[in-house]
């Protein structure tokens, strides 16, 4: 009985880092979808879109952790900033603080969604709320890092930083919330918990 529990413990495990190393590359992948725009040094990108499902599905640490993966991956060189470039030099730029709030996306909507239950379904409102929540937060580190870089004060902050992106993000939420509601229960069943104690 004890061999049965640590062997379905050890699944667990490597679900768990699968899905953690899977997150982290489907937010690398959204790189390749990055529209500039002419007023600002930050792009339309899909990775807090990515960030904000790492929470959703994981939880708040396993979802931190795949974007934790994908900071690293990018600060060491990898293509998977924005715009298909790498470098640590992206962590200290204009949109460092974005790449900073994707973390605190992950963890923020993951703690408020809380992790896959078996028999236990996530209300539909709480989803939305982690959702809506998780691309918000992104724009804290985000707007106060181009306040600096920018030099200009908080008005020109926001109409570089958050204002245009509001309907996209829109978007973006409606779609993590579609995926989170269908993936979460799937995940739950077949593994009896996904994610971790948080």
């Amino acid at each position: 009985m004890r061999q049965t529990n640590s062997v379905k413990s050890n699944r667990k495990a490597i679900f768990s880092l699968t899905l953690t190393a899977l997150f982290a590359a489907l937010t690398a992948a959204g790189t390749f979808i990055s529209i500039p725009l002419p007023f600002s040094p930050v792009p339309i990108v899909l990775q807090n879109l990515f960030a904000v499902l790492s929470g959703l599905v994981l939880g708040p640490l396993s979802g931190s952790g795949a974007v934790a993966l994908y900071l690293a991956a990018g600060a060491i060189g990898f293509p998977v900033f924005a715009g298909a470039s790498g470098g640590f030099v992206h962590l200290i730029g204009p949109t460092g603080g974005f790449l900073f709030g994707y973390l605190l996306a992950a963890f923020t909507s993951g703690l408020i969604a809380g992790k896959p239950r078996t028999g236990k379904k996530s209300p539909l409102w709480r989803i939305i709320l982690a959702s809506a929540a998780g691309l918000l937060i992104v724009y804290v580190p985000g707007v106060i890092r181009l306040k600096f870089a920018l030099d200009s004060g908080w008005a020109g902050a926001l109409a570089a930083g958050f204002f245009p992106f509001l309907i996209g993000d829109l978007i973006k939420a409606a779609a993590a919330v579609i995926i989170a509601a269908r993936l979460r229960p799937l995940l739950a069943e077949r593994f009896g918990e996904a994610g971790e104690t948080v």
